[in-house]
């Protein structure tokens, strides 16, 4: 657990320093989360084992409740900083602000996940806290009720088609992800036996949440504040939109005679097995096996590279790779077509008959 702690929280001081004492420090917190990283991913060895030690999950839940109250709290400091913080000059302001978008969009989103499919209402409730106050509560429905239902298939939004720019599926999916949630938690309302108040629909509180947020940036910085506030939450969302993007590119599952969807194997989403990136975002980048075992901690995630399509480079690169659309299409176009391939020929050979339907996860988790 050291590693994840110490690369998860390590940026938190950096841009504490960088927003309260100026000078060097918006630099060094923009190198650290970017220079620091690829340098390390490129020097270390990539670890392919899962720390499953007895009481990681433990260790866990208390390095995601941490970092989330770190990121609730840093959120609303950046935006003092970078709003009236008169000894930052607008260089810096542009450093701290392009370090900060990252470390919110990379670190506070892979956390927020984490917790949302963590066991206890308050662990999810703090995680759709951090999404929202980041204008994003609605991804807490969208990703359990539709993303973990739907991956890899034309139902979810959030899967990327092969051929589509990140600039064609980052509205689409934005939209998508919002209407689609909203449908779902709607319906599961419509099907629950207790009578509930209209007030209690999650997206009402995804936008009085919002409402708030922008007005704690207004209490903190006046008007500046809530701009900032909008910028940094933008540029966080499009972090995670990026991820989503590069992690489910050009896959897709298969139909079963019956016309249901293949259950969610290994081979339906992108990894990576770089060892700091991966730790510093709480090994988001192993991402097939969170999609086949959702309820697992993220020290206990596997990587098999024979099974799992694997990234030519980091998820850091291949998120910056894809706001190149024709390099990006260059390097995954190819890659997605093998794998997707491979995926057609397993899925002709069924292990079972048995129902493997994915399931709702939002009655069992949320």
């Amino acid at each position: 657990m050291i590693r994840f702690a110490f690369a998860s929280l390590s940026p938190v001081a950096t841009l504490t320093a960088a927003c309260l004492a100026g000078g060097i420090w918006p630099w060094l917190a923009l190198i650290h989360v970017t220079v620091v990283v690829t340098v390390l991913d490129r020097l270390t060895l990539r670890l392919q084992s899962a720390d499953a030690a007895p009481d990681a999950p433990q260790w866990a839940l208390r390095l995601n409740i941490l970092l989330a109250v770190l990121h609730l709290l840093l959120i609303y400091l950046g935006v003092w900083a970078l709003a009236q913080n008169g000894i930052l000059s607008i260089w810096q302001k542009l450093a701290a602000a392009l370090a900060l978008g990252l470390y919110l969009g990379q670190v506070a989103n892979s956390n927020a996940h984490e917790l949302i499919h963590a066991p206890g209402r308050w662990a999810r409730r703090l995680g759709t806290a951090v999404f929202t106050a980041l204008l994003f509560g609605h991804h807490a429905s969208a990703h359990m009720r539709v993303h973990h239902v739907h991956v890899a298939s034309d139902g979810d939004p959030n899967s990327a088609r092969l051929g589509e720019t990140f600039y064609r599926f980052w509205p689409r999916a934005w939209i998508g992800s919002f209407r689609a949630g909203l449908r779902a938690d709607t319906l599961a309302r419509a099907r629950s036996a207790r009578r509930l108040w209209s007030v209690s629909h999650p997206y009402v509180g995804y936008c009085a949440g919002a409402l708030l947020s922008l007005a704690l940036a207004y209490g903190v910085a006046g008007p500046g504040g809530c701009l900032i506030l909008l910028a940094l939450a933008g540029y966080a969302q499009m972090q995670l939109l990026l991820a989503d993007y590069v992690q489910h590119y050009g896959l897709r599952r298969g139909r079963m005679t019956d016309g249901r969807l293949h259950p969610p194997g290994p081979h339906h989403s992108w990894n990576a097995p770089h060892w700091y990136s991966s730790a510093m975002m709480l090994n988001a980048p192993r991402h097939s096996d969170h999609h086949q075992h959702p309820a697992r901690r993220f020290p206990c995630l596997g990587l098999d590279e024979t099974t799992m399509p694997v990234w030519p480079y980091s998820m850091p690169v291949m998120a910056t790779l894809a706001l190149f659309p024709s390099r990006w299409r260059r390097k995954m176009d190819p890659l997605a077509t093998r794998w997707q391939s491979r995926i057609g020929q397993s899925a002709s050979h069924p292990a079972s008959g048995r129902d493997t339907r994915p399931q709702d996860l939002s009655s069992s988790q949320r």
